[in-house]
C-alpha cells in the first residue's frame, strides 16, 4: 500500500515556475493598447471638436419680387415725413365758436361738420327773409290784380270812346292807369326777386356756421377752443401765428417725405425712382417709397435741392413731422428678352456676405465644414443681399464669418 502511493506521487505533474516578468507582460501590452485608443480617440474625436469654430446659421431663399426689383444704393437724403395733403380748417365767417368735435387725432371724412359757430343772428336774418317773401308775394298779386282792372276799365272806356259814348280822354286815362299798373307788377316781383336773394344769402350765412372738413382725413392739431372768437384767414397770412384758424387737418394716407439733397447729386435721381423710408421711431422697419418730385429751384443758402418721396407702404405708426431717411436705388436695366430668361435671384441676409480676396464670398455648412463659395451680388434690399450666381437657394451658410474662418474649417453650431 505504501508503494502504491509513492508511485502515484511520482506520476503526478509538477507546475513550473513562471518568472516574474513573464506575469507582468499582458499588462503592460493592455495599457498600451488603451492609452493608444484614447489618443485616437482624442485626434479624431475631441481634439477636432475642440478646434471648430463655433456659428450661427440662416438660410438662403428665393429672392421675392419686391427684392428683385430694388437696385443697389445710390444716395442718402434726411428730411422730414409729411402730408402730401394737409390744410388749415378756418371759417369763412367771423363768429364765435360753440361747438368743435374731437381733439387730435380724431378722423374726419369729408364734408363733415367739425365746428360750429353761434347761430342764432343768422337765424334771425334768416326768419326776416322769409317774412319779407310773404309780404313781395302778396304786393305783387295786388298789383297783378290791380293791373287786371286797369286793363278792364280800358278796354271798357276804349269801346264807349270808339262808339262815340264816351270820351276820348277817358279812354287814354284809363291807359294810364294800365301803365302804371304794369309798373306796380313789374316794381313787385323786384321786390320778391330781391326777397328771394336776401333768403338765399342769409341761408349761405347760416350754413357759414357749420365748418365742414375739406377732405378725409385726421385732426392733427386744435388751433380754438369753444367760446373763441374766429374769422376767415386772408391770403398771404402766416397761418402758424394767425388768429382764427380752427383746426390743422391731414390726410395720413398721403404720406411723403420731403428731403433735402445736394446739388451735385440731384444729377443722379429721376422721377418715380425706387427708394427706402426709414424713420428714426422705427429703426428696425424699413418702408418702400418712390420718388414723386425734384422741386425745380434750389435753396442757395444750403446748395441743396428739395424732393418729395411718396411712401407706399402705409403704417399706422408714421406721423407728420418724423425726421426720416431716404435712401434711393438705381433701378435695374434689363432688356425684354434678357429679363424674360434671367435666373431667379437668391436673397441671403447681408451679414452672410463677406469679402475674401475682393470677391464676394459665403461660407455654406456641408458635413461639419464650412466650404467657401464665391458669389456675384446684385444690390441689396431691406438687408437682404440679392445673388444672381453662386447659390442655389437652399443652402444654410455661416451668419457673420469671422475674418479668420477658412475654406474647409470644422464648425459647430452655437448652443
Amino acid at each position: 500500500m505504501a508503494d502504491l502511493k509513492q508511485e502515484l506521487e511520482s506520476l503526478r505533474l509538477q507546475p513550473e515556475e513562471t518568472p516574474a516578468g513573464r506575469r507582468v507582460w499582458p499588462w503592460i501590452l493592455l495599457i498600451v493598447v488603451t492609452l493608444a485608443s484614447l489618443v485616437g480617440y482624442y485626434k479624431l474625436k475631441i481634439a477636432p471638436a475642440m478646434a471648430a469654430v463655433t456659428i450661427e446659421t440662416v438660410k438662403a431663399t428665393m429672392a421675392t419680387a419686391q427684392q428683385a426689383s430694388a437696385g443697389t444704393p445710390v444716395l442718402t437724403a434726411s428730411g422730414y415725413v409729411v402730408a402730401r395733403r394737409k390744410a388749415v380748417v378756418s371759417s369763412k365767417i367771423q363768429g364765435k365758436l360753440s361747438w368743435l368735435k374731437g381733439e387730435e387725432g380724431t378722423r374726419v371724412t369729408e364734408n363733415e361738420v367739425i365746428a360750429r359757430l353761434e347761430d342764432p343772428d343768422f337765424r334771425a336774418a334768416l326768419d326776416r327773409s322769409r317774412a319779407a317773401i310773404s309780404n313781395a308775394e302778396a304786393s305783387l298779386q295786388r298789383a297783378r290784380a290791380d293791373e287786371s282792372e286797369s286793363r278792364r276799365q280800358f278796354g271798357i272806356a276804349n269801346r264807349l270812346a270808339d262808339q262815340q259814348v264816351g270820351s276820348r280822354d277817358a279812354s287814354d286815362a284809363a291807359q294810364s292807369r294800365v301803365n302804371l299798373a304794369h309798373a306796380s307788377v313789374a316794381q313787385a316781383q323786384a321786390a320778391l326777386d330781391q326777397a328771394k336773394a336776401d333768403l338765399a344769402f342769409n341761408q349761405a350765412q347760416l350754413e357759414n356756421t357749420y365748418i365742414r372738413a375739406p377732405f378725409t382725413g385726421v385732426i392733427v392739431k386744435k388751433m380754438a377752443e369753444v367760446g373763441e372768437s374766429v374769422a376767415p384767414i386772408p391770403p398771404g397770412v402766416n397761418i402758424s401765428t394767425s388768429s382764427g384758424a380752427i383746426v390743422a387737418l391731414a390726410d395720413l394716407d398721403t404720406l411723403e417725405v420731403e428731403a433735402d439733397v445736394a446739388e451735385s447729386n440731384v444729377s443722379q435721381l429721376s422721377e418715380a425712382q425706387p427708394a427706402q423710408v426709414s424713420v428714426e421711431a422705427l429703426p428696425d422697419k424699413t418702408f418702400r417709397a418712390v420718388l414723386r418730385q425734384i422741386i425745380p429751384t434750389a435753396d442757395r443758402t444750403k446748395a441743396t435741392v428739395q424732393v418729395k418721396v411718396t411712401i407706399i407702404d402705409k403704417d399706422r405708426n408714421l406721423k407728420p413731422e418724423m425726421s426720416a431717411r431716404v435712401t434711393f436705388l438705381e433701378r435695374k436695366k434689363e432688356s425684354g428678352k434678357a429679363a424674360s430668361i434671367a435666373a431667379p435671384e437668391i436673397s441671403v441676409p447681408t451679414t452672410a456676405v463677406v469679402t475674401r480676396g475682393g470677391k464676394s464670398v459665403v461660407f455654406e455648412v456641408r458635413e461639419g465644414k464650412a466650404v467657401a463659395r464665391e458669389v456675384t451680388t446684385a444690390g441689396e434690399y431691406r438687408g437682404q443681399t440679392m445673388i444672381k450666381q453662386g447659390l442655389a437657394g437652399d443652402e444654410v451658410l455661416v451668419q457673420s464669418p469671422p475674418d479668420t474662418l477658412k475654406d474647409g474649417d470644422l464648425v459647430r453650431l452655437k448652443g
